[in-house]
């Protein structure tokens, strides 16, 4: 035995008479253990991880219920919502200028607005299944098709409509 332990086993009444505070006791706690404080603290790190990506996919949740292709049930990619804006504003634009051009001839506008019902009908069906199907390429590549052939069968009329009334313009001028 050492000289330590001896002392501390003949002294050992008077030294219990003296009580340490809970304060010290702490330090050697910590001192002795520094893991659970670190386990507190990943704790209260992966607990305020949670708390905020549970709030961020919320907040999403809810702005993505707000927008109105969501409530629609349309869930078209952002990219092909854009290309059917452009394609619609230039369907829409040869439709304004063969209108006038139609006037004359209500068979024509009258073919014109079955053929386009045709093809609205088609793409109709295209987006029914691009919602079952949205990664489907073949899909988008038709309906995108769909838009040109309509796209071109507008400005055939159009060509069609000017021809007639520039050969309308020719013939009064040779009428005497």
């Amino acid at each position: 035995m050492d000289n330590l332990e001896q002392f501390i086993r003949d002294n050992r009444e008077e030294l219990d008479k003296y009580n340490p505070s809970p304060e010290i006791w702490n330090r050697i706690n910590r001192a002795v253990n520094p893991r659970r404080r670190s386990v507190r603290f990943r704790y209260s790190a992966a607990a305020t991880v949670i708390l905020v990506l549970g709030t961020t996919i919320i907040l999403l949740v809810a702005n993505q219920k707000k927008d109105p292709d969501y409530r629609a049930g349309n869930t078209i990619q952002p990219s092909l919502k854009e290309t059917e804006l452009y394609y619609n504003s230039l369907v829409n634009s040869l439709y304004r200028e063969a209108t006038p051009l139609m006037t004359s001839q209500p068979e024509v506008e009258k073919e014109l607005k079955i053929d386009m019902a045709q093809i609205d009908s088609i793409c109709a069906d295209l987006k029914k299944d691009l919602k079952d199907n949205i990664a489907n390429q073949e899909v988008i590549e038709a309906l995108i098709q769909n838009y040109r052939i309509k796209i071109r069968l507008l400005e055939d009329m159009v060509n069609l409509l000017k021809q007639n009334e520039v050969e309308k313009d020719k013939n009064k001028s040779h009428e005497l």
